[in-house]
């Protein structure tokens, strides 16, 4: 029997694919459990219209981190920070500072996106790049002054 899946079935399929299964596994677990529907003609054209819905958001997405990316991308930030002797900053700038001035620029950034690598524990410019998408990656510098 022809089923398609509603959500990912561990050893089956992911979630939107169509597989073929025994007819008692699809009846008596898979679409009983709200796993998956049987394959029709209707649920194919349902299946399609959502995956179509899908990408279009997906590129509407990718629009509007492309022009996020464009704005920012190479724009440098300026955090104050207090330093010690010899020019030792105390502390360290993380992703979630960074993304806090974002939000005040009006971004809004999750901490998640932002990759630092290493600490931005000393004066002057770092490069941290920031990945809004798989596909949307750009570089933002991060400016420690006294």
């Amino acid at each position: 029997m022809k089923v398609i899946l509603l959500k990912d079935v561990k050893g089956k399929g992911k979630k939107d694919s169509v597989i073929e299964v025994s007819d008692g596994y699809a009846n008596n677990y898979l679409i009983k459990n709200n796993l998956a529907v049987p394959y029709t003609k209707r649920s194919k054209e349902i299946l399609d219209k959502e995956l179509d819905i899908r990408e279009k958001e997906e590129e509407n997405k990718i629009k509007e981190y492309n022009e996020i990316s464009k704005k920012l991308n190479d724009q440098i930030i300026e955090f104050k920070v207090k330093v010690g002797e010899k020019d030792k900053v105390f502390g360290t700038i993380s992703s979630k500072q960074i993304s806090d001035k974002l939000k005040e620029m009006g971004y809004k950034i999750d901490k998640k996106n932002i990759k630092i690598n290493g600490n931005l524990s000393t004066l002057g410019i770092t490069n941290v790049e920031v990945e809004l998408h798989k596909k949307v990656k750009f570089n933002i510098k991060i400016n420690l002054i006294k």
